[in-house]
């Protein structure tokens, strides 16, 4: 038996290709952070805690001529969003309708993907998860409110990367009013202002809700390193007379090998 519980749901084999089919394509836009990062596994629900490659020397001894050592670990994180989808909604896949509603399957994702988006970049105390923007070792470049300007900011960002050993391709995450900006803004000429950024990393601009501002980060590989446990999956809670209760789960860690591989854009001011 599957710790998500499914199969002890009231959802036929086609409502659940159905939910689990919207739930990938509500997830795939918003997940950023893993469209710049290097994802490993996923590992499976009973994977614990990632392998620092470090060790800790122990102050006591267990007996004199003998000292100890503790591995380090990070610990996975497990993420958890709650939503429901009517039971009415549910009966009437079955008699041949696509167009169910699913929109608090619609926030869910969108939730979760924010959230994993902020952990990534801008950390998580509470698990000593350090995020890309507060690890970088280079002083954040301010975009301001001019977006004609935002060439010349990235420009920088790459020139700064590039100053301090760090190979390209680049990547820019965008958060969304930064990311809605840009698609608005045409240079003089009408140059779309999205192409001209992509031209500078020379990799991909994605819309990272989650994220403050924008960050410009190295594709080179090996610096920023996403670990999953369990994918973002579906699990079943319980039912009423009116809806089945369900919930998107994931576990995780991250970590910053290369401070120097990413610069912040901070928000206008």
């Amino acid at each position: 038996m599957s710790h998500l519980l499914r199969e002890h749901a009231p959802i036929s084999e086609t409502a659940w290709r159905l939910v689990d089919d919207e739930a990938r394509s509500r997830l795939t836009p918003a997940l950023a952070a893993r469209k710049l990062v290097d994802f490993a596994g996923p590992h499976g629900w009973e994977y614990s805690a990632t392998n620092l490659g470090r060790a800790q020397r122990l102050a006591d001894a267990p007996c004199d001529g003998v000292w100890g050592a503790q591995r380090r670990l990070l610990a996975l994180t497990e993420l958890r969003v709650p939503f429901s989808v009517g039971l009415d909604e549910l009966h009437d896949v079955e008699r041949g309708a696509r167009d169910i509603d699913l929109g608090s399957l619609d926030q869910a994702a969108r939730r979760l993907a924010t959230a994993e988006n902020s952990i990534v970049f801008h950390g998580w105390e509470s698990v000593s998860i350090v995020g890309i923007v507060q690890a970088a070792k280079h002083d954040p470049i301010i975009l301001g409110e001019d977006c004609e300007r935002y060439p010349r900011h990235v420009a920088k960002a790459v020139e700064l990367l590039l100053g301090a050993g760090i190979d390209g391709p680049y990547g820019l995450a965008l958060g969304p009013e930064t990311y809605t900006r840009v698609l608005e803004t045409s240079e003089r000429g009408g140059y779309p202002l999205l192409d001209h950024l992509h031209n500078i990393v020379a990799g991909p601009l994605v819309w990272a809700p989650g994220i403050q501002g924008a960050v410009v980060v190295s594709m080179r590989g090996g610096d920023f390193l996403f670990d999953s446990g369990e994918d973002i999956s579906i699990g079943y809670d319980h039912a009423d007379a009116q809806s089945v209760k369900l919930y998107l789960s994931e576990s995780f860690s991250f970590r910053v090998v290369t401070p120097e591989a990413a610069v912040a854009l901070g928000e206008a001011t």
